[in-house]
């Protein structure tokens, strides 16, 4: 299972940074910065208290990413490592 050590970590990295490309916009149309992302909307004060949502389903999408990515990179690295 040596493959896992590179299919899996790679995978998971894609993975999170398709979700990340993905994360749902605001009402105008505009998507949150990473560092809002990340921190799940912590940080926001104020009126954008109001994007605190927004953030923490923009942060599950690059979680969920994430796993898909590290999930299919385990299936590779065992698919690969039978032959």
């Amino acid at each position: 299972m040596k493959y896992a050590t590179i299919f899996a970590p790679v995978l998971a990295l894609a993975g999170a940074v398709i979700g990340f490309l993905l994360r749902p916009a605001d009402i105008f149309g505009h998507q949150l910065p990473f560092s809002i992302v990340m921190t799940r909307g912590d940080t926001l004060r104020g009126l954008n208290q109001l994007l605190i949502p927004l953030a923490r389903q923009s942060f599950n999408d690059v979680l969920a990413g994430a796993l898909c990515g590290l999930a299919a990179g385990l299936i590779v690295a065992a698919l690969s490592g039978r032959r």
